[in-house]
């Protein structure tokens, strides 16, 4: 079986959700023989790898344009699939699943990845929206077999276009590593749990001003706030918020991996994330799988994860936000245990595996 992948920025070591996603579920494809190629955009890869963790790696140039780039990467992904002779091609994403009529034209079954509804992200303009909006009906419409990450998105594609047969394939989280770096809290000036971590992406729909806006406003004594995480495309929004983040205290890490970000996860007094869009937000179950309390917003998407009522807060309300956070953060530290079980990335790597078989 030839499998390409587009719709990624790329692997490993990639900031984003889907890029996660595929770092952790195409290795464990490949490892039960199977041939998995990811097509890369060369404007965001740091190496000069072909191949990694049995995945080869194809990179294609693209211009680093937010609203045009994913969709010009994919047609030249499709192209160079065909050329590779793709037995299957698997999108990931609505933007680029526009583009999915143009694959089953030139003969290769699609399976397309839904990661959450795009165009309800603050970021995108109207037009935007419109092209984000026909990616989703073209995905769902054309492709083979359709993977969603979530009820909430699976019954939006049977809602908006009846389709009824899509797989349930939850996001994964690899199990924890749980370390000390005590060389890089003393880096960052913060004190093994005795500090909340947020940690996404710098776009608007994440909220992280409300964060740092409820975290400005408690007597959070000697406790710190560090967010974790940067933007792609340095914007109003981002400037804005890393200016807040500084006058108020806050610690930016910047994008980091590895030891760096274990080490904030093992010993965190708490996770928040406020968003008010996801699909199935792999930084939550990160979170969770090392046990720690956390706080988020009670989105559809955060909802399905099924914590406890005080771990959610109304999604924008900040004064509820704020009072939370105020009774962790004054609390002595503790840890809460989770079933992480329908979210192991093996069993999902099986799952996604027996969907190849299938066509």
């Amino acid at each position: 079986m030839n499998i390409i992948v587009t719709g990624t920025r790329g692997i490993p070591n990639i900031m984003g959700g889907v890029e996660t996603h595929c770092e952790e579920l195409f290795p464990r494809i490949a490892a039960h023989g199977v041939n998995v190629t990811v097509i890369r955009r060369k404007s965001y890869t740091h190496d000069n790898l072909k191949e990694w963790k049995g995945v080869n790696l194809i990179d294609l140039e693209t211009p680093k344009k937010k609203s045009f780039e994913a969709i010009i990467h994919t047609f030249k992904a499709i192209i160079k699939a065909k050329s590779l002779g793709a037995d299957i091609i698997h999108i990931h994403a609505i933007g680029p699943a526009l583009l999915t009529p143009l694959a089953r034209l030139l003969g290769m079954k699609v399976v397309f990845t839904h990661h959450g509804p795009d165009y309800d992200r603050d970021k995108w303009g109207k037009t935007a929206k419109f092209m984000l909006k026909l990616g989703e009906r073209m995905g769902t419409t054309f492709a083979n077999e359709v993977i969603v990450i979530s009820n909430v998105i699976n019954d939006i594609l049977i809602r908006k276009y009846n389709r009824r047969d899509c797989h349930l394939v939850y996001n994964g989280v690899p199990k924890p590593e749980i370390c000390e770096f005590p060389e890089y809290f003393e880096e960052l000036g913060i004190e093994k749990g005795n500090y909340v971590l947020g940690m996404c992406r710098f776009v608007p729909e994440k909220n992280l001003h409300h964060l740092v806006e409820a975290f400005s406003k408690i007597n959070h004594g000697n406790c710190k706030l560090v967010v974790a995480g940067d933007t792609d495309f340095e914007d109003d929004y981002s400037r804005n918020l890393k200016k807040m983040a500084k006058e108020n205290g806050v610690i930016l890490t910047g994008f980091i991996k590895g030891k760096k970000l274990h080490s904030l996860l093992s010993n965190a007094k708490c996770f928040v994330l406020p968003s008010s869009h996801e699909g199935l937000p792999i930084a939550l179950l990160e979170a969770m799988s090392y046990n720690l309390r956390v706080l988020v917003s009670d989105i559809p998407a955060n909802m399905e994860v099924g914590l406890n009522k005080d771990s959610y807060f109304k999604v924008g309300d900040v004064s509820e936000l704020s009072n939370k956070l105020e009774d962790i953060i004054l609390s002595p530290y503790s840890t809460v245990k989770y079933d992480m079980s329908k979210y192991n990335w093996d069993e999902i790597a099986k799952q996604v595996l027996d969907i190849y078989k299938s066509l």
